[in-house]
């Protein structure tokens, strides 16, 4: 499965189930036909909790089935365009199983089709038991601080998806210390992307992680500062065709929260 799919694809294909992670005000303001809102921000507060990590299946899977997802229906995730907040919910739903697109281009690309009519009539499934599929092998991986700790030995390649200001350690947002990991190359999540706002074609995505110094011969993690831009640079460098992408998704804030771990 692609990890984006075109507004034309989608709207040609009635049984996905999309989710619609731009926040209650514009769900209600209009949002395509049949999506169920998502509150992407509780999601992302949960992801950073302890009883809330990303490796906890009992809570994301209670947490995906009460959206009333079952894993039987390819999910399809948009946002409002920025197309981060959609690879966050991409990221954490493929980890735990499920078949999942991001709309390449969010929002904006629905509302620039033709013939294209937004809903105002929310739907709100019931629950559903959902489970992890045994033996599920995720299109992307999850890293945690811990296990990148000790992989700083050149087995991996560290993709850095933040402006060059918080890469060189001027923009520290709200961390104590900046800067980088150490041997991170840097590829910003906005080169990622179109003037449109989709995803970049896969063959300028890998020259583009080629041009950063990344290759398809060893692992690749990628991070961000909270996890959005993670979501979106890992998506992209599997759209590559990369073979081994894995994300550290709590990234920088979390890493410089601790300072046994290494800054350049």
């Amino acid at each position: 499965m692609s990890t984006v799919i075109s507004a034309e694809h989608a709207l040609a294909s009635p049984h996905l189930y999309l989710l619609d992670v731009r926040g209650e005000a514009a769900y209600n303001a209009g949002h395509w036909p049949g999506a169920v809102m998502l509150d992407i921000q509780q999601w992302e507060t949960l992801a950073k909790s302890p009883e809330g990590a990303l490796d906890r299946a009992e809570v994301w899977e209670r947490a995906i089935g009460a959206l009333g997802i079952n894993g039987s229906q390819p999910v399809v995730v948009y946002d409002d365009g920025r197309m981060t907040e959609a690879a966050r919910a991409w990221f954490i739903l493929q980890w735990h199983g499920v078949p999942v697109q991001v709309l390449d281009g969010g929002w904006p690309a629905a509302l620039r089709l033709a013939g294209f009519a937004a809903s105002h009539t929310a739907r709100k499934p019931p629950p559903v038991h959902y489970r992890k599929p045994a033996g599920h092998r995720p299109i992307a991986g999850l890293v945690t601080r811990d296990a990148l700790k000790h992989r700083l030995d050149g087995s991996l390649q560290i993709l850095d998806a933040r402006t060059g200001a918080e890469f060189r350690g001027e923009d520290l947002r709200a961390n104590a210390r900046g800067g980088h990991l150490p041997e991170a190359r840097h590829l910003p999540h906005k080169q990622l992307l179109q003037e449109d706002g989709t995803l970049q074609p896969a063959d300028a995505l890998k020259a583009q992680l080629a041009g950063a110094g990344l290759s398809a011969g060893r692992p690749v993690v990628t991070h961000c500062d909270a996890g959005g831009r993670a979501a979106l640079a890992a998506l992209a460098a599997v759209h590559a065709g990369l073979p081994d992408v894995s994300a550290y998704y709590l990234s920088f804030s979390d890493w410089a929260a601790d300072g046994t771990c290494p800054l350049a």
